[in-house]
C-alpha cells in the first residue's frame, strides 16, 4: 500500500475514535456526575524497508478524563448529595469499591443508600449506609454527618485515589481504583443538590464538526492518491 494512504488511514482511524468519544460526551449531557472524555494522540515511528526511511504514525488509544466539577443544581431531594470541591463518593462495585461524583442516590429494599444503578453507598469505614425505615427527617451536614430525626446514622466523607493511583472508568459515572481511597479535606457536601455533567454542548459540537471535516479531508486525500496511482499504472501500462 502507498505510504501516504497507509499513514492517512491510520490518522482517520484515530479521528473515528475521537468522534465516538465526542458522541458519547454529547449523549451524557444530562447524566448527573458524568465527566467528559478526550482523546490523546500518541506518535510512533514505523520502520521502513531500509534504515534511512520510516513513517511517523499516530494512534488515538488513550482516553483522558476531565474531572473538572460540573454545575451544581438544587433539587430538594432528600437523597440528592453533591460535593462542592474535590473528592468522590465511595460506592460498592463488583465486590470492591469505586468512586463517583453522581450523588443522585436512593434506597434499596433493605433501606440502604444506593446509587442510581443500585450500587450501595459506603461510609468512611467502607460499610453500607442504612436509613431506618421509620426515619422522617434525614439530614446531611456539610461535613458529611448523616442523621435521622436528630440521631447519628453514618458519615459520608469525600474520598479520592491514593497518590499515584489513577482512577479507571468502569461505567458512565464510576471509576475503580487499585489502592484504598484516602479522605479528601476541604470539600463541602450539599444535601438537596446534584452535580450535573461537566460536558459543554457548544464545545463538543464545535469539536465534532472539526473532527468530521478532518475525516472528510482524509477520505478525499485517499481518493486522490488512489486516482493518482491508477493514472501512473495506466501510463506505465501504455
Amino acid at each position: 500500500m502507498d505510504n501516504a494512504i497507509y499513514t492517512n488511514l491510520n490518522r482517520m482511524d484515530g479521528l473515528k475514535s475521537e468522534l465516538q468519544v465526542i458522541a458519547n460526551n454529547i449523549a451524557n449531557l444530562s447524566t448527573p456526575g458524568y465527566k467528559r472524555e478526550g482523546v490523546i494522540f500518541s506518535e510512533y515511528l514505523f520502520a521502513g524497508e531500509d534504515r534511512d526511511h520510516s513513517l511517523s504514525m499516530a494512534e488515538a488509544e488513550i482516553r483522558r478524563t476531565d474531572f473538572t466539577q460540573g454545575p451544581l443544581t438544587q433539587t430538594g431531594g432528600e437523597f440528592d448529595f453533591a460535593i462542592d470541591g474535590e473528592g468522590f463518593f465511595l460506592v460498592e462495585y463488583n465486590g470492591g469499591q469505586a468512586l463517583t461524583r453522581a450523588g443522585n442516590f436512593g434506597q434499596n429494599a433493605a433501606g440502604e443508600l444506593v446509587s442510581e444503578n443500585g450500587h450501595r453507598v459506603l461510609d468512611a469505614g467502607g460499610a453500607a449506609i442504612a436509613i431506618p425505615p421509620d426515619a422522617r427527617n434525614v439530614k446531611l451536614s456539610t461535613d458529611g454527618i448523616l442523621s435521622a430525626d436528630g440521631l447519628f446514622i453514618s458519615s459520608v466523607v469525600p474520598v479520592g485515589p491514593a497518590e499515584g493511583d489513577t482512577p479507571e472508568r468502569v461505567g458512565g459515572t464510576m471509576f475503580t481504583i487499585q489502592q484504598p481511597p484516602v479522605p479528601v479535606e476541604g470539600a463541602v457536601i450539599l444535601q438537596g443538590f446534584k452535580e450535573d455533567s461537566n460536558v459543554e454542548a457548544v464545545l463538543e459540537m464545535a469539536r465534532m464538526i472539526e473532527v468530521h471535516r478532518a475525516y472528510e479531508q482524509g477520505a478525499n486525500l485517499n481518493k486522490s492518491e488512489d486516482e493518482r496511482i491508477r493514472n501512473v499504472l495506466r501510463t506505465l501500462g501504455a
